[in-house]
């Protein structure tokens, strides 16, 4: 059987995909895959070993330089989306861009219904529409979503990323002394913890024996990282990182934390412990999952909002207002059992 899986972006939603694509090849042995992603995406498909090819598009960079080489582009990438022709095309993203994709291909199509698409609409260009629960985490939505499109029971056994070892940059040495990642950037505003309480946690990440790195993924990140560094002894702004290396700085840590992000999404992945923290958005339904996970969550009267800035000011200690709640002590008692229990395994 050959598939075909529309899921482009976000870095995050693509990692949460990946347990649905894992039960699929377990349950359909033989199984022929191909990926449409985002082209800065288009690594990560590739690290689960049931994917035989990726198909990258550049929406978001057709969208900002749009220009007659951009219309050359699209004219190619449409021939070869059209070139094959699939047994099944499984739109896991649910919006007018993906089901349009999925359109143009050849082949039937699965995808959500009309009340549990996020874009209603999107329904109108499947052949087969699921309902879901749209309370559910989002990998147990997607994982539905494939076992209804293939045909297969849904297995009760926990998400499993499938993620390939030997597809992944070589292990780094031995990092002495040890270090955390702090994973600080998101797309939203109001998912950034205050700068402030990253110093103070990198302090106490210090002063247990630790080193912090701080990767970075774009030129606002990369100042607020060396900020973060300026404010913090042994810390390291991490030099420029394409997907694989980062992954390959995740993996090796001793444990991460981080905002709500998909950097955050592929620590978990990979196994690394990880400390979450939310404040505007839920992690019941696209928290991280993985084998050691941690997630804080604000305690505040109106989080989770859902809101990309936040709408509180009030003047309170900091901003996003819900962050107060979750101080770097709190991030720390849950993270120094980790870093000890890590020291006990001689990892």
């Amino acid at each position: 059987m050959r598939l075909l899986i529309v899921r482009t972006s976000s870095l995050g939603d693509i990692l949460l995909t990946l347990p649905a694509l894992s039960d699929a090849a377990r349950a359909r042995p033989g199984l022929r895959v191909d990926w449409l992603v985002e082209e800065r995406f288009s690594e990560i498909p590739t690290w689960h070993p049931a994917v035989q090819r990726t198909i990258p598009v550049a929406l978001r960079r057709w969208r900002r330089q749009f220009a007659w080489r951009t219309v050359h582009e699209i004219r190619q990438s449409l021939r070869e989306l059209r070139s094959a022709e699939y047994d099944l095309i499984v739109d896991a993203q649910g919006l007018m861009k993906s089901a349009l994709m999925s359109r143009i291909m050849r082949g039937k199509r699965c995808g959500p219904d009309h009340a549990s698409a996020r874009e209603p609409a999107a329904s109108l260009a499947y052949h087969q529409r699921v309902q879901l629960d749209r309370g559910d985490h989002a990998i147990d939505r997607t994982r539905c979503l494939f076992a209804a499109c293939l045909g297969y029971r849904l297995p009760d056994s926990g998400p499993d990323y499938g993620i390939d070892p030997k597809r992944l940059p070589p292990r780094r040495a031995v990092s002495n002394p040890p270090y955390v990642a702090f994973v600080h950037g998101a797309s939203w505003e109001s998912k950034l913890w205050p700068e402030q309480y990253w110093q103070a946690l990198a302090r106490l990440v210090h002063a247990a024996g630790c080193e912090v790195v701080l990767p970075w993924g774009s030129q606002l990140e990369r100042q607020r990282a060396e900020r973060l560094g300026a404010g913090a002894p042994g810390a390291r702004v991490l030099p420029p990182l394409n997907l694989g290396q980062a992954a390959a700085w995740l993996r090796d840590a001793a444990a991460v934390v981080a905002v709500d992000s998909g950097l955050g999404h592929l620590a978990a992945a990979l196994g690394t412990p990880v400390v979450s923290l939310y404040g505007a958005t839920d992690p019941g339904r696209t928290g991280t999952r993985g084998p050691q996970y941690h997630h804080l969550q604000a305690n505040y009267p109106c989080s989770p909002c859902l809101a990309r800035t936040c709408r509180v000011r009030d003047g309170g200690p900091v901003q996003p207002a819900c962050f107060a709640t979750v101080s770097a002590e709190r991030v720390w008692s849950t993270l120094a059992p980790l870093l000890v229990q890590r020291e006990a395994d001689g990892a």
